[in-house]
């Protein structure tokens, strides 16, 4: 096995406060991004304009889709109408998504939904094979994916007062990795992600990105 360089505890220690000083930056420039996000301006929707299918199979205005909230987190899955493959980024990110995230969320008066363009029926085929407790709603027949100029998956913050739904955040693509912890807890440890993409010492394992992915029944 290619490792790291084997040294004393006090040269690991000193090795260590020093990356720890770097990680603290970092978190301070995180903090400095959040507090960013939170100023952005927003745009409102026209909440009349939808009409969504809940997870029973009834139908959902925007506001429904908050439960009460006046903060709506949208994980768009990428799932579309008689799509006949599964999305594998998309179904390994919401094996992420805890079972009681949500009881957290509401806390401070937000919620978690998942999104797809496809029915409700095609919708259950997922919901069954995998179990994943957070509800997930159709936009079959809407033009909310389109207005939001949404091409792929991605993840919609939208604020809502009284009647009135603004959309405030939208990210995609790496932008996503920070609700995987999987992703998170493989950047602690010595060999990372193992994707090529990654900054590694010479013969670290590498494959192509996102390649060992699988399924989680499929592994």
């Amino acid at each position: 096995m290619i490792r790291p360089e084997v040294v004393s505890a006090p040269e690991w220690q000193a090795a260590r406060d020093t990356l720890l000083a770097k990680e603290k930056e970092y978190t301070r420039a995180l903090d400095a991004l959040a507090a960013e996000r939170r100023r952005l301006p927003m745009v409102q929707l026209d909440a009349a304009k939808y009409t969504f299918t809940a997870p029973d199979g009834s139908p959902a205005s925007l506001t429904d889709l908050f439960d009460g909230q006046n903060q709506l987190i949208i994980y768009h899955f990428m799932l579309e109408p008689g799509q006949d493959w599964i999305c594998g980024s998309c179904s390994t990110l919401t094996d992420n998504l805890a079972e009681h995230t949500q009881a957290h969320l509401n806390a401070r008066n937000a919620r978690l939904i998942l999104m797809a363009r496809a029915p409700q029926s095609e919708i259950e085929v997922l919901r069954q094979r995998f179990g994943w407790p957070v509800p997930w709603y159709s936009s079959f027949g809407t033009t909310f994916n389109d207005d939001l100029s949404l091409e792929n998956f991605g993840l919609s913050v939208l604020l809502r007062d009284g009647d009135d739904v603004f959309r405030t955040y939208f990210t995609t693509a790496r932008g996503v990795d920070r609700l995987r912890l999987d992703f998170s807890l493989l950047d602690l440890t010595p060999f990372g992600r193992q994707e090529q993409w990654e900054d590694s010492p010479e013969g670290w394992p590498q494959d192509p990105t996102m390649s060992w992915l699988r399924l989680r029944d499929e592994y």
